[in-house]
């Protein structure tokens, strides 16, 4: 901005203020509908990019087999090998057959495995007798009873939501009343339930921990400046911001995602951030002006630098954009609307706002901001007097956080989502313990037909070795299911010649073949469980093997299931952030080189934000933490808004330096001015992050934490390792940093070149 623009600009939103006020007024009042319209995307599909070989994989396994949506309800039952018990489990199943979105013909039981319909006479006083009762319950041990002969299952099989006419989460809601409601105590578990929750708890505790960091972020800056003004002027502006970008997503047709949940967190940090800057710069100014006069002056001096702070962070949030997966464009998208619609209100709120009225006028000073100052100028000694050790710890440092990054791990057991006191987690504990894993999934490969006894051969020689196979000492999986299983359970006695059994076991089940067997593709699967709760590698390595085990029988072999995605799902996210992350930082580098119009400075600027986020994940890599979807995003996220800081650090610098300053006399002055503003803000922001801790959904609780710590990172590269940059680069030219290059004005508060 030059400086006639920008002398024009504030005399127009002096002028226009109390319009400008209105229109903010009106523009929120027509946001309201439409942004409460605002929905989540609630497909775990939608979280991997739509040419990714494991969703396609997943996609279409359910073309040919209906896909693998399994809900588990369990319970301890005594006597339940007995007719009163079996009666039990029947009359249950019938209950949740008539939810809607379940699909009664594929629901199993074991009431349906003891007592089978469709054998005829014979066939039941066959399965009658003890040793064939218990062949019956060996097959089904691991699915739907457990090795105690007291815990049983009904695994229920829902329809595709668009056939099942009402959304997923009512089906699950009636399943949970039917199982609630029985005197049994009774868990439901299976990864539809796990993504259901999850997004639940996200939409849920995004709603009400918005408000409730809002509420903690009005006490603390209550307290900063004791004025009710300049309390709400702050929570006004993002909760404005807010509902205009929600308006806009809704009217643009975009949906919030499991990633968007952070919108309203990092537009509270944005929003925060900005007013602070201008609630500190007012109050000095305060000091020997009139109201209009200081908010002038304060608005010369930091529109500009709350122009290119909001412009590089919707760019740098903007590179988010070039993600492969929906919801991370989206939140790109959504984030870089957010971003400009604080710089609207700001615009729009801000002149009309601090000069309406009379009452509480001015932000108060404290006795004690003066030791905070002189603290702050202690730093800047420090600096100053051991430049070298400053320069080889941070050197040190950011070797150890890039090292750190190697040992990384990635968290796919997705139920440390959940806290252990969760009901899904305990639903998880229980299945695991009693009956097996609650994780499915399958391997699929080209098959012929199923009159080819060799082909049967091949195929249940290969569920044997799976049942068989083990990792380190520990089974790859929990329980195999193979269309052969269904052949080998029908006896000879029931049923003679393979012909004879087949139509048996379609006449008994008459889900089993088409779930398992294909004939128009040519396509057979083995469906597997398997443990959910198990550490990272141990996960990815048993769905390895049994790939390898796999292809060994059969060609062409793919493994998919949501077990299988949900296990991939932050290896998605992660390797995906690696690209847009480095976007970013190109964008913002770019930004901070047009704003400066110098290539050392847009370099410089990234040194002091790109090393407490190095920091911070190599933290995490020598502390064996492992990557969940709260951390996979830390980087990108954080990038985009630490550098805020270092554009009002350098706009003061450069209005100082063109004003006549030294480079040290410069360099106190803003650590003075602007320095107190970044501690203030950062102070705010991480006792109203600390809300996050409270969330049932443990990500949330990881990046609450770890955002804090990457803006306090920030707080501090900006405070010591920025003047130490601008210190080196001051040494390199007589003329500091380009000052030269800044036009001198009448007044230093607009002598910054934009």
């Amino acid at each position: 901005m030059s400086g006639g623009f920008l002398q024009t600009l504030v005399s127009r939103l002096f002028r226009w203020r109390g319009r400008m006020l209105f229109l903010a007024l009106l523009l929120t009042l027509l946001s309201i509908r439409p942004a409460s319209q605002l929905s989540l995307e609630r497909s775990i599909e939608s979280l991997f990019a739509a040419d990714h070989p494991l969703l396609l994989g997943y996609l279409r396994s359910k073309q040919l087999f209906g896909g693998d949506e399994f809900v588990i309800v369990a319970w301890r039952q005594p006597n339940l090998t007995h007719a009163s018990g079996l009666q039990e489990v029947s009359q249950f199943a019938s209950q949740l057959n008539q939810v809607p979105g379940v699909n009664p013909g594929s629901t199993q039981t074991l009431s349906a495995v003891l007592q089978p319909q469709g054998v005829g006479l014979l066939g039941s006083l066959f399965l009658r007798i003890p040793s064939i009762q218990q062949q019956a319950l060996a097959f089904a041990e691991g699915a739907l009873i457990g090795s105690d002969r007291e815990t049983t299952a009904i695994v229920l099989r829902l329809q595709p939501e668009v056939e099942a006419g009402v959304s997923r989460g009512e089906t699950l809601a009636q399943i949970r009343e039917l199982a609630a409601a029985r005197p049994r105590t009774t868990y439901v578990v299976g990864e539809p339930v796990q993504v259901h929750d999850m997004f639940d708890i996200v939409e849920r505790d995004g709603a009400v921990l918005g408000w409730a960091s809002s509420g903690i972020l009005l006490v603390i800056i209550l307290f900063l400046f004791r004025s009710l003004r300049w309390m709400l002027l702050p929570i006004v502006i993002v909760r404005v911001s807010l509902l205009w970008t929600r308006a806009v997503l809704v009217l643009s047709g975009i949906r919030l995602s499991m990633v968007s949940s952070m919108l309203d967190s990092l537009v509270t940090i944005i929003g925060i951030a900005t007013v602070m800057h201008i609630t500190i710069t007012y109050r000095t100014y305060r000091e020997e002006h009139a109201r209009e006069a200081a908010l002038e002056r304060t608005l010369r001096d930091l529109l500009p630098a709350i122009f290119w702070t909001c412009a590089t962070t919707a760019v740098g949030f903007g590179a988010l954009m070039s993600s492969g997966i929906v919801p991370i464009r989206s939140f790109g998208l959504m984030m870089s609307i957010g971003t400009l619609m604080v710089l609207l209100a700001v615009l729009l709120i801000v002149p009309g706002a601090v000069l309406l009225g009379s009452f509480s006028i001015d932000p108060r000073r404290y006795a004690w901001e003066r030791r905070l100052t002189a603290r702050l100028q202690g730093l800047l000694d420090l600096v100053f007097r051991f430049p070298r050790t400053i320069a080889l710890v941070s050197l040190v440092l950011t070797c150890a956080g890039l090292t750190g990054m190697l040992f990384l791990r990635i968290e796919t057991d997705f139920s440390k989502n959940f806290h252990a006191s969760s009901p899904i987690v305990q639903s998880l504990n229980f299945v695991e313990s009693k009956l097996g894993g609650a994780g499915n999934y399958e391997v699929n490969f080209p098959f012929a037909e199923l009159s080819t006894p060799e082909d049967l051969a091949r195929l249940r020689r290969l569920a044997e070795e799976l049942r068989e196979l083990q990792v380190a000492g520990v089974p790859a999986v929990t329980k195999v299911v193979a269309y052969t299983d269904g052949i080998d359970f029908i006896p000879n006695i029931a049923a003679r010649g393979l012909e004879r059994k087949q139509e048996l076991l379609n006449t008994m089940q008459p889900e089993f073949t088409p779930s398992l067997f294909n004939s128009a593709q040519g396509r057979m699967r083995v469906m597997l469980r398997a443990l959910e709760r198990q550490p990272a590698e141990q996960k990815l390595a048993l769905i390895d093997r049994v790939v390898q085990v796999t292809e060994t029988h059969f060609d062409d072999v793919r493994v998919t299931g949501l077990y299988v995605l949900l296990a991939n799902i932050i290896l998605s996210l992660l390797g995906d952030q690696l690209v847009s992350f480095s976007l970013a930082a190109a964008g913002i580098f770019l930004m901070m080189t047009i704003a400066f119009r110098s290539v050392t400075i847009g370099a410089l600027s990234l040194i002091p934000n790109l090393l407490p986020i190095i920091l911070l994940i190599g933290l995490l890599g020598w502390l064996g933490s492992l990557v969940n979807i709260g951390t996979a995003m830390i980087a990108s996220v954080s990038i985009g808004l630490t550098v805020d800081s270092s554009i009002h650090y350098l706009s003061a610098y450069r209005r100082a330096r063109a004003a006549g300053r030294n480079h040290e006399q410069a360099l106190r002055w803003t650590q003075g001015q602007i320095g107190l503003s970044l501690v203030f803000s950062n102070i705010a922001l991480i006792c109203g992050f600390s809300v996050l801790t409270l969330s049932e959904f443990v990500p949330l609780n990881y990046f609450g934490v770890l955002v804090s710590i990457a803006m306090l990172g920030g707080l501090l590269g900006n405070i010591v390792l920025l003047p130490l940059l601008l210190t080196w680069l001051a040494r390199r030219s007589d003329r500091g940093v380009d000052a030269s290059t800044v036009p001198q004005a009448d007044s230093p508060v607009s002598a910054a070149r934009w």
